[in-house]
């Protein structure tokens, strides 16, 4: 499946976020990577994230998409925006 992840951490965490996040995805732009990654893999990289994250302090959207006509939505900690004023 493909991958889109997005995160917003505070800046003592970034370093190690970006680091775990390079094992499984690729890095495209400052706090995005992209990539594919199997069930099993994406599992693991969310309880690697995890361990790391402040959920009280941090964010992170993953979209998953098996297809564009198909793509979830996943947030892990704080929203920082809400989306319901997209079209």
């Amino acid at each position: 499946m493909n991958i889109i992840l997005v995160y917003d951490v505070r800046k003592k965490r970034v370093q190690k976020v970006h680091k775990l996040l390079k094992r499984y995805l690729n890095w495209v732009q400052n706090s995005v990577f992209e990539g594919e990654l199997t069930y099993g893999q994406l599992e693991a990289m969310k309880i690697d994230i995890i361990k790391i994250m402040k959920k009280d302090e941090d964010s992170m959207i993953i979209y998953t998409l098996g297809s564009l006509k198909y793509a979830r939505r996943e947030i892990i900690g704080v929203e920082k925006n809400t989306t319901d004023n997209l079209i």
